[in-house]
């Protein structure tokens, strides 16, 4: 008797676990836009000694079509070295397409690097050059960074192309932590769809015979994955994220290059760990803008004082975008925690379902976290890392990361001054020094219109004239292209 109710109950256990899964499953497929794709094989790509070679061997095997997609590509003897590679196979005749976006080459390569692309056979675009009739074009930026060859293999990573991933040692400059997976399988497909979505938006699409080989092989393999392509204003990610962080019972690691979470993504982190569940983010220490460190530590105190373990990073710069919850639920991509990426960006990242994969990326942020400094909660209940390291070096300039870490303070600016008018909670020390130095400087812009008021009248007079004249340009160009729509439509019937 006691054997068939064992039975019985190991049945109705594995029947609750089933459904409780399928029920994880719809969610997540709804939450991300993102359809569950089995057989695949994935492998973990650990900084850009392991990441540039893997994609560099693809590249060079090529037969059919590269598509490359990155938020910078430096100037440097990283970017070089790729350069080369794509016009070499642009010369041999495979289609070689290739995105960049404006902001984040902005400063980091001239306009001769990418002609000189040009020139060697390799398709260049641009994704959101400043544009008379887009007056706020720039929030929007294309912070992708994947590389797709032949339909046979994908990688979706958090690395852009640059020394400073690479390293600098003879300058004792240690290379940038980054990590990003290599794809074969079904899911490719999924990942060169994604760059097709963002070429189409620069001019004309990529042919769909070209788009995806249809006989591409599928390597035995058991990992199931999710493609979390995203656009500005859909925030599938941040969905997704909230949602790991409600369902999670036993661990939620985190590591960001830019946290700066909104309030709805604290508070799901909070309760998750008052709940029971290990939560814990790792962030980088280093930092290029000073003001920005205090900034930073400034969103930790909600969450450490609801039991969130914060680390931060001892080495020169940890840029990686990851999550692992559970052993069973993985991501790694191009999103960072904060509100820019959620909103404002074009992100790519995987999120991979397969307990194997899930410990392979525990392992290394248990390796991360040996390099890491643990942030607490002093007797005076002040936020402070005992013993942090010292970064004499300015061991971040350069890469582009300072732009990101600008942001997410402007966000961490905006959430205290916005705290402040509505008075919904209570400020921390940090903080305090945040609105003083924000009122002061509202002083002295009250005092500059009080000597000399024509001048927010001169600059609100050129910022909504080329908002107006915007807005006739594409009204007017809208209004051409259904005329022309509507005479095509004439002419075939």
């Amino acid at each position: 008797m006691k054997e068939i109710l064992n039975t019985v109950l190991h049945s109705e256990q594995r029947e609750h676990t089933e459904a409780a899964r399928a029920l994880a499953e719809q969610a997540f497929s709804r939450a991300a836009g993102a359809p569950l794709i089995e057989n695949n094989s994935v492998r973990l790509l650990i900084n850009a000694a392991e990441n540039y070679p893997a994609w560099l061997a693809a590249i060079a095997s090529a037969r059919r079509h590269i598509h490359f997609e990155s938020y910078i590509i430096h100037e440097d003897s990283a970017g070089r070295e790729f350069a080369e590679a794509l016009i070499a196979k642009a010369q041999e005749g495979v289609r070689v397409r290739l995105i960049y976006d404006w902001m984040g080459g902005l400063g980091k390569s001239s306009r001769g690097f990418w002609n000189r692309l040009r020139a060697g056979g390799v398709e260049v675009r641009c994704y959101n050059p400043p544009r008379f009739e887009s007056p706020f074009g720039w929030l929007s930026r294309d912070h992708r960074k994947m590389l797709a060859v032949d339909s046979e293999v994908g990688f979706v990573t958090g690395l852009c192309v640059g020394r400073m991933w690479v390293g600098v040692p003879e300058k004792k400059i240690e290379p940038w932590r980054d990590t990003g997976i290599e794809v074969r399988g079904p899911a490719v497909a999924e990942i060169e769809r994604a760059f097709e979505q963002v070429w189409a938006m620069m001019g004309d699409p990529i042919p769909d015979p070209e788009l995806i080989g249809a006989d591409a092989p599928e390597p035995p393999g058991g990992v199931s994955l999710r493609i979390v392509a995203t656009v500005p204003a859909t925030a599938a990610m941040l969905r997704l994220d909230q949602l790991v962080a409600a369902i999670a019972k036993h661990r939620v690691w985190l590591t960001d290059a830019y946290y700066a979470g909104t309030t709805s993504y604290v508070q799901a982190l909070r309760a998750a760990a008052r709940d029971g569940v290990d939560v814990r983010l790792l962030v980088p220490n280093a930092t290029d803008i000073p003001l920005l460190r205090p900034l930073s530590r400034a969103g930790y105190r909600p969450l450490l004082e609801a039991g969130v373990r914060v680390f931060e990073w001892n080495g020169t710069m940890i840029h990686a975008k990851t999550a692992v919850a559970d052993g069973r639920w993985a991501r790694v991509g191009s999103t960072n925690l904060n509100i820019a990426s959620w909103l404002g960006n074009c992100e790519l990242d995987a999120m991979v379902e397969n307990e194997g994969f899930a410990r392979q990326m525990e392992q290394q942020y248990l390796q991360d976290l040996s390099n890491a400094t643990e942030v607490v909660l002093d007797a005076r209940r002040k936020v402070h890392a005992p013993g942090e390291p010292q970064h004499p070096i300015p061991v971040a300039t350069s890469g582009g990361g300072s732009a990101g870490r600008a942001a997410a303070g402007a966000i961490r600016i905006g959430n205290a001054v916005g705290a402040a008018f509505t008075n919904r909670r209570v400020f921390q020390p940090v903080e305090r020094r945040i609105l003083f130095a924000a009122g002061l400087l509202l002083l002295g812009l009250a005092v500059l219109l009080y000597f000399f008021p024509r001048v927010p009248s001169y600059l609100a007079m050129v910022v909504f004239g080329w908002i107006g004249l915007a807005l006739l340009y594409r009204g007017f160009k809208l209004r051409h292209s259904n005329t022309q729509a509507e005479t095509r439509e004439h002419r075939s019937q």
